[in-house]
C-alpha cells in the first residue's frame, strides 16, 4: 500500500526539479517504476544504495537527506549522544542501521568513481583514435606553414576537417546551417549579430551552430540581409 505522506514528500521534491510524474522520475534516474513505488511505500531498507543514490542525484538532494525523508532512520549531527545509553535497544539498532548505510554508501561511491574513471579513459581513447591523423600530422603541417607562408591553407584544411567531422558524427552532433548560407530566420536556432530580422526573413550565416539530438548546443550566428 502506498504511503500518502511519503508520496506527497516525493512529489514536492519532484516539483523542485521539474519532474511531473513518477514514470518520468524512473526514466530520469534510470531505475524501475517498482523502485519508485517502494520509496512511496516506505520500503527504503529493502532498496539498494545504488538505486537510492541515483534517485537522490536526480532530485538534487544528498543520500542522507533522502534516507532521513523516507525512513525512520536519522543521521544525528552528534551520533555520540546515541551511544551514551548503549543498553537502549532503539539506540543500538539505530546506530547499527546508520553504520550499515554509511558503509554501503562509501562502497557505492567508490564503485561509481572507479566506473567513472574507466568510462573517462575509454572516452579519451576513442576520441584520440578518431583524431589520430590530426595528432600525427598537424604539428608537421603547422611547421611547414610557418616555414613557407605562401603555402595554401586549403592544402592542409582536410587534415583538420576530416577528423573533426568524424568526431562530431561519432558524438551525434549536427551543424546548424553552413557559413555563407542564406536561410529563413528562426530565433530558436539562430542568433542575430547585425541588423534585425523577423521570423522567416532571410538571414546569412556567419558562424554555424550545433545541436546534439534534441539538445541545442550553440545557435548559429547570423546577419540580417536588408
Amino acid at each position: 500500500m502506498v504511503n500518502e505522506d511519503l508520496t506527497n514528500k516525493l512529489q514536492k521534491l519532484m516539483q523542485r526539479v521539474g519532474i511531473s510524474s513518477f514514470k518520468n522520475l524512473s526514466r530520469a534516474a534510470s531505475v524501475s517504476e517498482r523502485q519508485i513505488l517502494s520509496l512511496r511505500q516506505g520500503k527504503l531498507k529493502q532498496m539498494k544504495v545504488e538505486v537510492l543514490l541515483k534517485i537522490s542525484e536526480i532530485l538534487k538532494i544528498s543520500l542522507t537527506e533522502l534516507i532521513e525523508t523516507f525512513s525512520d532512520v536519522n543521521f544525528p549531527s552528534h551520533p555520540e549522544n546515541l551511544q551514551k545509553n548503549p543498553k537502549n535497544p532503539h539506540n543500538a539498532n539505530t546506530n547499527q542501521e546508520i553504520a550499515d548505510l554509511q558503509r554501503e554508501y562509501k562502497r557505492v561511491i567508490l564503485k561509481l568513481e572507479q566506473q567513472r574513471a574507466v568510462l573517462q579513459q575509454e572516452f579519451q581513447q576513442s576520441s584520440l583514435q578518431i583524431l589520430e591523423s590530426l595528432l600525427l600530422f598537424w604539428p608537421t603541417a603547422a611547421q611547414k606553414a610557418k616555414d613557407n607562408p605562401q603555402l595554401e591553407a586549403v592544402k592542409i584544411l582536410a587534415l583538420v576537417q576530416k577528423p573533426l567531422d568524424q568526431l562530431l558524427q561519432t558524438w551525434g552532433v549536427e551543424t546548424i546551417g553552413s557559413v555563407g548560407a542564406e536561410i529563413p530566420y528562426n530565433p530558436q536556432l539562430h542568433q542575430i549579430l547585425q541588423g534585425n530580422a523577423e521570423v522567416g526573413e532571410i538571414v546569412k550565416v556567419c558562424y554555424v551552430g550545433y545541436r546534439q539530438g534534441d539538445k541545442l548546443l550553440y545557435r548559429a550566428k547570423v546577419n540580417a540581409i536588408k
